[in-house]
């Protein structure tokens, strides 16, 4: 599947569209249409009830090591300064990133990929933007132009060794940057930190400083003893939020993938420290099941194990979710959701302060020149007490992270379909249908009549009225009805149905399936029961 293709179907029947972009476009921001806030809506109700409302059902025998409880959240998105001091968010939510001193244009470090290539006696690493589709054509393209030598002498550029990132490049003196003329034009890296700073209140000072968050955990952290408190939730259990983060990408792209406004669905889920481990491998089998029961089936789909050399300081284990979206390169996977075995670093953090990790590989608070801690802790005990053994501890916390945005993409991306069925003259037309699964589906049933006469339409209308009191549908008189099956299909409607000539005497009304393009007839009084029975 071309992304192009995608990406044009989805501003055409209004799955999304670029925000202001009346006004030229903002770039990492994005705007979903009535079918994509349909979809996207659809998929974090999924979510909600299958981890949250619906999460006990038989929980044991799908491998959970116990009965559990769950609950909600929905937090702000500023939150009080201090406490992105203490995640570690403020110092090291970074990216490294260059800038070029003469086409001014500013690039994260680690993409930018490029290759040593040889001639006139010289030797550069010329680079490309990660995203480049024809990787080897544009390194070559770039190559020429560094020796100021012409499509006819490739000959002469002698490469060395396989295409690597920027960042595993010694120095970048003989760097010679994507848009730029000359070789060496890029600034050693610095850090930049992705948070979005705001002012709260009037004080336009250090005192009024303040952050858009940059993801949805820590509000459930700060709330934790609030949920204890105010609940009878006893440990082992989760916490979920679904919400908006903020990141300030450097180089966002890929459609959807990276954006600057994007929305979460997150679990952290509190657990005795003894039975952290079997709770971490029981998330991450959940969650993947959770895609592939959705339709996220096959190669395109894998479960990964971070290796230790990838973990977070704080974390024991993490597993990412990926998926091959079709913007990769051939056999490369972008991330979906993380599953994260974060032990008790977040709970501790709030407590004490801002925890590093020692020469042992054990947590300790990080003090600053004068011998303080560095950030200072809420000072408030997190702590969990059993009320059956009164043992006290700090829970370990499982967290799994899943993007709501990502993960559109990801059903997007998996539905669009090219194939072949009859049209109203009986030849078979190349359609596009967006095969969703019925419990994600935007629409789930559209309704014609035949002929806008013979009172085929009053019927039609009232089932219409009937459907849209239990699912979105769709009423659709205009056009031939071979097209009007291409516009649902197109809107990955699962079911259409059609009242016709038949429908006046028998009471009866075909009923169309998206995939298989098999049709029945059902009893008019039976279609709401039809429809709902196949899209539950």
């Amino acid at each position: 599947m071309e992304m192009e293709k995608l990406v044009s179907l989805c501003k055409r029947r209004g799955f999304l569209f670029q925000s202001s972009e009346i006004y030229g476009g903002l770039n990492g921001f994005w705007d979903y249409g009535p079918l994509g806030v349909e979809l996207k809506r659809n998929i974090k109700n999924a979510w909600w009830q299958d981890m949250v409302t619906g999460h006990d059902e038989m929980a044991i025998s799908q491998g959970a090591p116990s009965t559990y409880e769950m609950t909600g959240l929905d937090c702000t998105i500023i939150m009080h300064p201090q406490v992105w001091k203490c995640s570690g968010h403020f110092d090291l939510f970074c990216d490294m990133m260059v800038d070029c001193r003469e086409s001014k244009k500013r690039y994260r470090f680690d993409q930018l990929r490029g290759r040593w290539v040889e001639a006139k006696g010289k030797k550069v690493f010329v680079t490309t933007l990660a995203e480049a589709e024809e990787e080897d054509a544009d390194l070559e393209r770039r190559a020429l132009k560094a020796f100021n030598l012409r499509a006819k002498d490739t000959a002469q550029l002698i490469w060395e060794g396989t295409v690597l990132s920027l960042d595993k490049v010694d120095s970048l003196e003989a760097v010679f940057a994507p848009e730029a003329k000359e070789i060496g034009t890029l600034t050693e890296p610095r850090e930049f930190n992705l948070m979005f700073p705001t002012t709260i209140g009037a004080l336009a000072g250090e005192e009024g400083r303040a952050f858009l968050r940059p993801e949805t955990a820590q509000g459930i952290f700060v709330n934790f003893k609030n949920v204890i408190d105010s609940t009878r939730v006893k440990i082992p259990f989760g916490i979920a939020q679904v919400g908006k983060s903020f990141r300030n990408e450097i180089t966002p792209r890929n459609f959807t993938f990276r954006s600057r406004e994007f929305e979460q669905m997150e679990i952290e889920f509190f657990c005795h420290p003894d039975e952290s481990r079997k709770w971490y491998e029981y998330w991450r089998d959940r969650r993947m099941k959770w895609y592939t029961n959705l339709g996220l089936a096959g190669d395109r789909l894998q479960l990964r194990e971070h290796d230790k050399d990838e973990l977070s300081h704080y974390s024991v284990g993490t597993a990412d979710i990926e998926y091959a979206f079709p913007f990769l390169p051939d056999g490369e996977y972008g991330e979906l959701e993380g599953i994260a075995h974060r032990g008790d670093f977040d709970l501790r953090s709030h407590m004490e302060g801002k925890l590093v990790k020692n020469a042992q590989g054990c947590l300790e608070v990080e003090l600053g020149e004068d011998g303080k801690p560095k950030y200072r802790g809420s000072g408030r005990d997190l702590q969990y007490r059993d009320e059956v053994t009164n043992e006290r501890f700090t829970p370990h916390v499982i967290e799994p992270s899943a993007g709501a945005d990502r993960g559109a993409l990801a059903f997007l991306c998996e539905a669009y379909t090219e194939d072949a069925a009859p049209d109203d003259k009986g030849q078979m037309q190349t359609r596009v249908v967006m095969k969703f699964h019925p419990r994600i589906a935007p629409i789930k049933a559209a309704v014609f009549p035949l002929v806008k006469k013979d009172g085929m339409p009053e019927v039609a209308q009232e089932i219409y009225r009937a459907l849209k009191k239990r699912f979105p549908a769709f009423y659709d008189e205009k056009g031939a009805v071979g097209r009007r099956y291409r516009r649902q299909d197109e809107a990955g409607t699962p079911y259409c149905i059609t009242v016709d000539g038949q429908s006046l005497t028998d009471q009866t009304v075909t009923i169309r399936d998206r995939d298989t393009l098999e049709q029945w007839r059902v009893k008019v009084d039976d279609v709401v029961e039809e429809i709902a029975s196949r899209v539950s």
